[in-house]
């Protein structure tokens, strides 16, 4: 599989925009193996991102270019790029696997974008700014089987597809850092899942893909150079304030124990579940990475579980947090060759106070408060007793707060509807509206600052898998679009798309997402 790989005849000029720049592909080649991506026969677009496009410096009417499709399916490279798939270990459910791998991803190139580099999203929630560049590592998942496949097949289906897609526009609306969706390619081509499904490549993007795991693999074959090299090669391109010498190892390690908790606080603020927290999905610059059996809370239930598979409970959702926590210590474990075990422990200890610190201000926010008071934690935790006792909706639940006035219960109705113990909530509102009257809270501007903070829509399991059956049994793929797009400004009203924000449907209950999903 690491026979050189010869260019097709597609140019980067067909693509007008792109500059094709190699950083990981610099690399020695034992961190990845060359080789072409496999040719889905007949493939259709099923969707695509302008919103992306910017950021490989692509012009909005790109997607109407002959070489799109193919490219973008795997069918065709441009000249120039050596595509590659990366190795990797991982903790996967707290078991150690010692070589895992981009097992259906391969990544074509690198994009520097013409455009200039975004700043990231504002207000509460921030993607990464990257110092530098724009460069995009444009990767295809689903494009074949690589030597890390294992029994694999290397292809991904429509409806996996969908949800990635989906998923981490999403998360890019809500602010948090992302790993970022291009385009869908499809083919009749059938592929064995549960069932029998088709085929379907989704392009993501990202400043890099490397994971934790990524360092784990070396460690793990304790070659200590191996660890150096990519330690060295992160921090040159993604964390340069991290210095130079050996000091600029505890700057990186507490850089990346800094993000992660930082993401876990995010993740927890608007109840995504992630569902398959494994080192190897976990990626060395704060991204949400790798997009599976996730789901967004609905009926709030502190221990709930996204994954099917996961059985145990391990990355339920009252879990992220800690296993943030242990997956940097596997990290940290891996970053031996490069600093003393001590000096690891002391940057890991930041994590906890990070988390707390990041939680703490977006729960603030959340419930319209500007200042911080000692008291807080038994008005919040009292509240969340109260959502789990009546398995409140989240969202809903956090969104409607925000019409509760400081002064009357002529506003309380929106949020009392939602629980099934009238009395614990007309208790705990009359201390939530003392605490806002305490710092003197104006109902319009506090509300206006509540919607910052509280999406009134996400990504709900129902309403993903309303688009995929449509995808799937007509061939319809506007409900992709018209999700892409509501997600995109999730914090706005947007009376016409009010249905989007309703409590799921009866069927909705039903559904179960796995690792295969």
């Amino acid at each position: 599989m690491n026979s050189p790989f010869a260019p097709s005849a597609v140019t980067v000029a067909s693509l007008d925009g792109i500059e094709w720049t190699p950083r990981f592909g610099t690399l020695p080649e034992k961190f990845f193996s060359r080789l072409a991506p496999t040719p889905l026969p007949d493939p259709y677009l099923v969707t695509a991102n302008p919103g992306a496009f910017a950021l490989m410096g692509l012009p909005p009417d790109a997607v109407a270019a002959p070489a799109f499709i193919d490219l973008f399916t795997g069918n065709a490279v441009p000249s120039g790029c050596h595509p590659l798939s990366a190795v990797y270990a991982g903790h996967q459910f707290g078991h150690f696997v010692p070589q895992l791998g981009d097992g259906r991803a391969i990544t074509i190139g690198e994009a520097a974008s013409r455009a200039a580099a975004p700043s990231g999203a504002t207000g509460l929630h921030s993607d990464i700014t990257l110092p530098g560049t724009g460069i995009q590592e444009v990767q295809l998942k689903g494009a074949g089987m690589t030597p890390y496949s294992r029994m694999g097949d290397g292809r991904a289906v429509l409806r996996s597809s969908i949800r990635e897609y989906l998923c981490s526009e999403a998360m890019h609306g809500l602010g948090i850092p992302t790993t970022r969706a291009l385009a869908i390619t499809g083919s009749d081509q059938p592929v064995i899942r549960e069932n029998v499904e088709t085929a379907a490549v989704v392009t993501r993007i990202a400043p890099s893909f490397i994971r934790f795991g990524s360092f784990e693999f070396w460690y793990r074959r304790r070659d200590a150079e191996a660890v150096r090299t990519l330690a060295d090669f992160v921090i040159d391109h993604y964390f340069p304030e991290a210095g130079a010498g050996e000091d600029r190892y505890p700057a990186f390690l507490a850089a990346v124990v800094q993000r992660t908790a930082r993401l876990m606080a995010q993740w927890q603020s608007v109840g995504f579940m992630h569902g398959v927290m494994n080192t190897d999905n976990m990626s060395i610059l704060g991204l949400t990475l790798d997009y599976g059996p996730f789901g967004f809370m609905e009926a709030f239930d502190p221990g709930h579980i996204c994954n099917h598979t996961d059985e145990q409970g391990r990355y339920a959702y009252n879990m992220q947090p800690r296993i943030g926590l242990w997956n940097l210590y596997a990290l940290g474990q891996a970053l031996v060759p490069l600093m003393e075990p001590e000096v690891i422990e002391a940057q890991l200890r930041t994590y906890e106070a990070t988390f707390d610190s990041a939680q703490n201000a977006l729960l603030r926010a959340k419930l319209g408060f500007t200042v911080e008071r000692d008291a807080d934690h038994e008005l919040v935790d009292e509240m969340f007793a109260l959502m789990a006792e009546s398995h409140a909706d989240f969202t809903l639940f956090f969104r409607n707060l925000a019409k509760l006035r400081a002064a009357d219960a002529s506003g309380d109705a929106a949020v009392r509807d939602l629980v099934i113990n009238r009395e614990r909530f007309d208790a705990w509102v009359v201390r939530y509206r003392a605490r806002l009257q305490s710092e003197g809270s104006m109902d319009t501007a506090r509300a206006t600052t509540m919607n910052r903070a509280n999406p009134k829509y996400v990504l709900r399991n129902y309403l993903a898998e309303i688009a995929i059956r449509k995808a799937r049994d007509e061939r319809d793929y506007s409900e992709i679009e018209t999700l892409r797009k509501l997600l995109s400004a999730p914090f706005d009203e947007q009376p016409e798309n009010e249905r989007y924000a309703a409590l799921p449907p009866d069927w909705a209950g039903h559904l179960e997402v796995s690792c295969s999903s």
